[in-house]
């Protein structure tokens, strides 16, 4: 019989076998990734596209033009552009980011010629009808209209703006920019983003030569007109700890925003940083939940991340606590920033955060779009595969006085921007 009392035993997690990338190029030049694995013949193809000419005065034109490439061509409206792609069932997303914008299509292979056929006509001669952009326009806005009621919102994007002023990574959104979008900006930016320069295909699956083959035949032949574009640089200076508070004497509850710019993954401090900040909020089990949540009640859940982009990074922390605690929570999280940097982790939480990390990546890898996935992370990053290699090593050798000692460098309470939306 099972003692269900005591624990399983468990082991560190040994290995971790990743499926690389294999690198491809295009008659025309656009270089190809791909990811080959399972036997169920369905394929994940991503065409990817650099954001390019951020200007402050047309700042919708990159999500805009995502949102709506799909909203009609020349001889298919959105309508019919769904109908093709359902008849085969394949799916097709449009997804937008700060770095970058894609273009994504799930299908089996046997289907993949008609599917890929409305996909070239999509990214080569979409149209953006006027009607239908008035409808984003205004379905946006009365999005827009919605989350500004909403405390967390209006946290995360003072936040922002804080960090990254008004560049892409911190300007923020009013109606008014819905109003001045026009369709000549989209097709503008259309014509210089999506192009062979500028795009990158990730196709992941089971990928065989066929796959290669129709790639070609619609990406990398008869699609070759190229013009000038300025990829998005940004670089920014780490701000002074500033304090933002906008009242709502309504809120039952406070959103809160703490952190600061910080380093991408490109840096060789970050898979330490990332193991630091798991042990302060970045797992259920965290220091800042078992502080705020657990034993204090201010709130459901908080949590910390770092986050990196192709031109920067941050750290935040982030929760929504009861309207009359969230100065309160404030000096909880100061307190639990100062632990870390005046007391040695144990070995005991040590070893519990690195299992929870090795397993969650482990865990994370469950298909070929997973590993698909893992390998955006780098490439975006401009790294290669011996970043895993570095991550797993520093999960697994990471000593406490190394993490006293990055605390102390990167966890400096003071200088971290806080934000309060609601009530103190």
């Amino acid at each position: 019989m099972i003692d269900r009392k005591i624990a399983p035993a468990f082991k560190q997690v040994e290995t971790i076998n990743l499926i690389k990338a294999a690198p491809a190029v295009l008659d025309n030049g656009i270089p190809v990734y791909v990811v080959n694995s399972g036997d169920q013949g369905m394929v994940r193809i991503e065409l990817i596209f650099n954001n390019v000419n951020w200007n402050v005065v047309k700042p919708l034109q990159a999500f805009a033009t995502n949102s709506m490439i799909t909203e009609g061509t020349s001889t298919l409206s959105a309508f019919k552009i769904a109908e093709r792609i359902d008849y085969y069932g394949a799916f097709l997303q449009n997804d937008y980011n700060y770095d970058v914008s894609s273009v994504t299509v799930y299908s089996l292979g046997k289907h993949l010629d008609h599917v890929l056929s409305v996909v070239k006509e999509v990214i080569t001669d979409a149209i953006f009808p006027e009607e239908e952009l008035e409808t984003f326009k205004t379905n946006q806005k009365q999005k827009l209209l919605v989350n500004l009621e909403k405390n967390d919102f209006v946290a995360r994007r003072t936040f922002n703006n804080a960090l990254f002023g008004e560049t892409l990574y911190g300007y923020n959104i009013e109606a008014a920019d819905y109003d001045r979008l026009t369709r000549e900006e989209l097709v503008e930016y259309f014509h210089l983003a999506y192009q062979p320069k500028n795009c990158s295909i990730l196709v992941s699956g089971h990928v065989d030569d066929s796959v290669l083959n129709l790639l070609n035949k619609y990406f990398g032949r008869n699609w070759d007109k190229s013009l000038s574009v300025a990829k998005n640089v940004f670089s920014f200076a780490v701000q002074t700890g500033d304090s933002y508070f906008i009242e709502r004497p309504e809120a039952i509850q406070s959103a809160l925003r703490v952190g600061q710019i910080s380093i991408n993954r490109a840096h060789p401090d970050f898979p330490a940083l990332q193991v630091l900040n798991t042990i302060l909020g970045g797992y259920f089990g965290s220091r800042l939940m078992a502080n705020i949540r657990e034993d204090k009640g201010y709130t459901y859940g908080i949590g910390s991340a770092l986050v990196s982009l192709q031109h920067s990074g941050y750290f935040f922390i982030a929760s929504e606590v009861g309207a009359e605690v969230a100065t309160a929570t404030m000096t909880e999280i100061e307190s639990e920033i100062k632990i870390l940097q005046t007391e040695l982790v144990t070995e005991e939480e040590l070893s519990l955060v690195k299992n929870y990390m090795l397993g969650a990546f482990l865990g994370s890898l469950e298909n070929a779009f997973s590993h698909a996935d893992k390998f955006k992370n780098i490439w975006f990053s401009g790294l290669d595969y011996d970043y895993y290699d570095r991550y797993i090593r520093t999960v697994r050798e990471i000593k406490p006085d190394t993490l006293l000692e990055l605390a102390r460098f990167y966890l400096n309470f003071d200088s971290l921007n806080k934000v309060i939306v609601g009530k103190k």
